[in-house]
This record gives C-alpha cells, structure tokens and sequence, in this order.
C-alpha cells in the first residue's frame, strides 16, 4: 500500500499525466482510508480551478477593446 508521500506526489502527477491503472487502484485505495490526504487532493483541485478562472479572466480581459 502507498504511504502518504507516494500519494501526494501521485495526486500531482496525475496533473501532468495520465496515471496507470496500478497507480489509480493503489491511489484509490489510500484516499478511502486516508483523510489527510483526501483533503490534499481537494486542495489540489480547488488550486487547479482557481488557477484556470484565472487564466480565463486574464484571456478574457486581454480581448476586451481598450477604451
């Protein structure tokens, strides 16, 4: 079974790359008994969609006509 380091550096990768089916399984195994590092992965995903809204509201202010 992975330990709380395997799983959070598995949780980002998994940002950069698809992970294999090994990994999942061993990933989702951890994450049911592991509060700790369920909320690391929540973390993570709250980063990444605040991150992308970012993003997106920069893209959409760059487009806007200047006045």
């Amino acid at each position: 079974m992975l330990n709380c380091r395997e799983v959070t550096r598995l949780l980002s990768e998994s940002q950069e790359r698809t992970l294999s089916l090994s990994e999942r399984m061993s990933l989702k195994v951890h994450l049911l008994i592991c509060a700790g590092c369920r909320n690391f992965g929540k973390q993570m995903d709250a980063l990444r969609q605040i991150a992308r809204a970012y993003v997106k509201g920069a893209n959409e202010r760059r487009d806007e006509p200047d006045d």
